[in-house]
């Protein structure tokens, strides 16, 4: 035992703690710089207040400093349980000691390791630091709707939207303005997905709540983003080969997919593989399911097209007909019948309750990469190798418009969920093309969307969010411009007025010598455009033009709205 501390009159001394001789390195340099704390530096962090000592005379010793200095001049936090002090000192000296206080003025408060402010560390373990994701929220458009159709006349009669940011809450759903098409039209960059293990995406496919993106890759991995945030979500090895196809069925309780090597697979939406099958001998190509689910269809390399009853997972009928590779299907959404498209340039439309040809259509001069039903089930759509896009009607069964717009070969296609006349493509260039049954031209065009060629397009089962996913191993979402956007982008500039144009390409770049912005300002003035003019002519970055061709961006027509989201 120690002996009791000898009081000499006012000023108090202990001697020092012999108990424990291995102290921390630290902690031994703190006694060398002030003697007077050595028993409080002695293993004492984590014990709680000490409680004093009591003298020969019945007094009791009075400590210099610390917390229990702190009780000793707060005398109502010594009334208080000890046991509560005494987790709570534990509590906060349970983190590495730092550099020690040693001052007696108030109490000794524990310090810290000052870790940088780019390394935080959480039970030993280094935390990311967080991120400000933007995400699409549709709700309030919804929301818009439900209050806007209260005291709407006609379902034709909607609220004018002029191009200012504070008119965005006056958006509305895609689905709400069936007659005006353009208001969709999707060619605003919002993000890009990159797996960790950079690889070609060659299917995408939204889940049917809208919530994720389901990608598909050339290692045969299924990716799932979120469809808000767009962050990555989960990663699953599907197939042991790249993935060619993935479906959902109507009903939105299985998911097929097939690979290169002929082979398909059932998921149920939790993603829980529940069959394979060995449906081709070569790279099978495309699926279809039928309205009823009860059966599906796919085409391969090996030039048939089978038709598959999904229960039983079994073949019913093989239709043989095409003389190369078919490269896509599709079932119709209400009838029995078949579409497909290969290499020997043909469109052949089947019976799939007899297997026999009823129709061949002769329109594309080389091979037909995709094949896609409009929801209205008279026209089908067919985009092939000689860059053209075909627009079929199946009452005729003659072509009813040629769509001329690609300078590569026309890889992919997507109608739009709810405007039966709006439909986007995809190209082996990365351009993305947006179209409208009736004009010849394309409404929009995103140039260079992607660096590589697009393999496939998918548009959210809302409508206002396309996904493409391309060679370039990257899946990005495009959203509607909102009301006042600029479009200074380099998706959205080209789409200006060329004078706008112009003049962002002037004001754009900081670097550029004074005699090439003098160039570039004899250009303008030589073509009579000037700031002045540009506001009153209305052309001007996000204020719109008369002669535009982009949804919201004229104020000529009341029915226009800019898309947003």
């Amino acid at each position: 035992m120690n002996p009791p501390p000898q009081q000499t009159g006012k000023q108090m001394h202990t001697p020092p703690n012999n108990r424990g001789n291995h102290h921390h390195p630290y902690q031994q340099q703190q006694q060398q710089h002030n003697p007077n704390n050595q028993n409080r530096n002695s293993g004492m962090m984590g014990r709680g207040p000490r409680i004093p000592k009591q003298q020969q005379d019945g007094s009791t010793q009075q400590p210099q400093g610390g917390i229990a200095a702190a009780l000793a001049q707060n005398p109502s936090l010594g009334d208080k349980n000890y046991h509560h002090h005494h987790n709570q000192q534990q509590q906060m000296t349970s983190f590495p000691v730092g550099q020690a206080n040693n001052t007696d003025e108030g109490p000794i408060m524990p310090n810290f390791i000052q870790q940088p402010q780019s390394k935080m560390v959480f039970d030993g373990k280094r935390m990311r630091k967080a991120i400000d994701r933007q995400f699409i929220d549709y709700n309030p458009t919804v929301i818009q709707l439900m209050r806007t159709r209260l005291y709407e006349r006609s379902k034709h009669d909607f609220q004018y939207i002029p191009p200012n940011p504070a008119y965005e809450i006056n958006l509305l759903p895609p689905s709400s303005i069936r007659q005006n098409p353009t208001t969709c039209i999707a060619t605003k960059f919002e993000h890009a997905s990159i797996n960790k293990m950079k690889c070609p995406i060659h299917v995408v496919c939204w889940t049917p709540d809208g919530r994720r993106l389901l990608t598909g890759a050339s290692t045969g991995e299924f990716t799932l983003w979120n469809g808000m945030a767009f962050n990555f979500e989960t990663i699953q090895q599907a197939h042991d080969v790249a993935i060619r196809a993935m479906v959902w069925n109507h009903n939105d309780t299985f998911m097929a997919s097939a690979d290169n090597s002929g082979v398909i697979k059932y998921w149920q939406p939790n993603m829980n593989g529940v069959k394979t099958i060995k449906g081709h001998e070569e790279c099978i190509r495309d699926l279809g399911f039928a309205p009823s689910d009860s059966k599906f269809c796919s085409c391969s390399d090996d030039g048939t097209v089978k038709v598959w009853d999904f229960e039983r997972a079994a073949v019913e009928k093989t239709l043989s007909g095409h003389s190369s590779d078919v490269r896509c299907c599709d079932w119709h959404p209400r009838n029995s019948l078949i579409a497909s498209g290969a290499k020997d340039y043909l469109v052949k439309l089947w019976d799939a309750r007899s297997g026999k040809n009823v129709a061949t259509l002769y329109g594309h001069k080389n091979t037909i990469f995709n094949i896609k039903w409009n929801m209205n089930g008279n026209w089908v759509l067919s985009c092939s190798k000689d860059q053209l896009i075909k627009l079929y009607d199946i009452r005729y069964l003659k072509e009813f418009q040629t769509f001329k717009g690609h300078n590569r070969e026309v890889t992919c296609l997507a109608w739009h969920p709810y405007h039966e006349n709006l439909f986007s493509s995809g190209s082996y260039d990365g351009n993305i093309m947006f179209w409208v049954v009736g004009n010849k031209s394309p409404q929009a065009k995103i140039k260079d969307a992607h660096a590589n060629a697009v393999w496939d397009l998918a548009w959210h089962p809302f409508g206002h969010v396309l996904c493409s996913g391309s060679n370039d191993y990257s899946t990005k979402f495009w959203v509607r411009n909102r009301p006042g956007d600029k479009m200074d982008d380099k998706y959205n500039v080209h789409e200006l007025p060329a004078d706008a144009q112009q003049l962002l390409q002037s004001m754009g770049n900081q670097q550029k010598t004074q005699q090439q912005v003098h160039k570039e300002e004899t250009h303008i003035s030589d073509h009579a455009t000037t700031t002045s003019d540009l506001f009153t002519s209305g052309i001007l970055p996000g204020l719109g033009s008369t002669s535009s061709s982009l949804p919201g961006l004229g104020f000529g027509s009341s029915s226009s709205s800019l898309p947003g989201l």
